[in-house]
């Protein structure tokens, strides 16, 4: 029998990361919930298409049996990468990807991997307007209260809850550190009609221009709409010094055109036909070096436990991995105890996210210095391997 067999897990957070745990769940005996702030379903899902790699991504993926579902929504084709110079000419052009394979990384929007996912589920799986504000020990367990007034009883408690996490001080008063870098996002809804001469450079795909020692990447997507950021150095308290409205369009069209000096005005329709308001994002993140007291009824997941920058594009891929590998200890009956696959999982875990995140700073770094252009260019460089 399992560790978890007939135990209550409570997964505070429902992004590709709770929501894949959860699934990967349901063979062992346990009652699984997930508690997710959002109000609903239908909330509106941000942020740019995600590439799933095969080694975490997709392998969470198909040992939840849920590989058939993902091909009917990804979105062939959007692999496809242009790098650019800050004048938008094209210095390297990558056409989509294998199909198949170790290399095949296929995108996803945000929305639909959410979906699928939520479909996998039983309907009452997840709790949803549950925002998670403290808890405290019961029992061998925890009760978790909710900003709606709930509480829940659970006899073991898996933070998903992402960068900002409340569970992981419960854990750990380990705190992230502050990269260096900042990055602005906003989003074009209807590419194709408002920014028509980015919508096709960008072609479906992603464009990454870089030049001087900042970086501009687009990401579109399947309804149609694009999202970028602009990513710079900055100092850890310039988005609550900087003075600026991120809801101000042209104050925020001023800032580009100062803070990307030589930057062609291709891009400025980027901030005249931005959609809502602009989010400011300090990049963070964890000690390379961290590690905690494993505890046998607690523990973390994604940028909870090992926030790191995004450049690398491991993020989802390393909360999905995670999932995987969490839920294969909890489920091993090898394991006499939770504690004991707990403490398994956090090992791996931390060591595989120390490694990850030191490749994610220096590439950060790279891209956010003079020659970065180059640096990126030397990346698909046969030659330069």
């Amino acid at each position: 029998m399992n560790p978890v067999n007939n135990k209550r897990i409570a997964i505070v957070g429902g992004g590709p990361g709770g929501l894949t745990l959860a699934r990967l769940l349901l063979p062992g005996g346990a009652a699984v919930k997930v508690y997710e702030r959002d109000v609903s379903r239908s909330v509106r899902v941000q942020g740019a298409t995600l590439d799933l790699h095969d080694e975490s991504g997709l392998a969470a993926l198909r040992k939840a049996g849920l590989m058939a579902a993902f091909e009917q929504h990804y979105r062939p084709g959007a692999d496809h990468m242009r790098v650019v110079d800050k004048h938008g000419v094209i210095r390297f052009d990558e056409m989509a990807g294998p199909t198949e394979g170790v290399y095949f990384r296929p995108e996803i929007d945000r929305g639909p991997l959410r979906n699928l996912l939520l479909d996998s589920l039983q309907e009452d799986t997840v709790v949803w307007n549950s925002h998670f504000q403290d808890m405290q020990a019961e029992g061998k367990g925890w009760r978790l209260h909710f900003k709606n007034g709930t509480s829940a009883y659970a006899d073991i408690v898996i933070g998903a809850d992402g960068a900002n996490s409340r569970l992981r001080p419960y854990l750990t008063d380990i705190v992230a550190f502050y990269s260096g870098y900042t990055a602005i996002e906003g989003a074009v809804y209807d590419s194709a009609k408002n920014v028509p001469v980015l919508h096709t450079l960008l072609h479906g795909g992603k464009i990454f221009a870089l030049g001087d020692d900042k970086t501009l990447v687009l990401s579109s997507k399947g309804d149609g709409s694009l999202v970028f950021y602009t990513g710079f150095k900055a100092p850890e308290n310039w988005v609550k010094e900087n003075g600026l409205d991120l809801n101000d369009k042209a104050q925020m069209k001023a800032w580009f055109q100062e803070a990307f000096a030589g930057w062609d005005a291709l891009w400025l329709p980027l901030f005249e036909q931005s959609a809502g308001s602009f989010i400011a994002r300090p990049l963070y993140c964890m000690p390379l070096d961290q590690h905690w007291q494993s505890q046998p009824n607690l523990t973390l997941l994604g940028d909870a436990a090992h926030l790191m920058p995004p450049y690398a594009g491991e993020g989802v891929n390393m909360a999905m991995l995670d999932a995987l590998e969490l839920s294969a200890c909890l489920l091993d009956p090898a394991f006499h105890t939770a504690h004991e696959a707990i403490a398994a999982y956090e090992r791996q875990m931390l060591t595989r996210a120390s490694a990850t995140a030191q490749m994610t700073l220096e590439q950060t770094d790279a891209l956010h210095r003079e020659g970065n252009l180059q640096y990126m260019l030397d990346m698909f460089d046969p030659e330069k391997q």
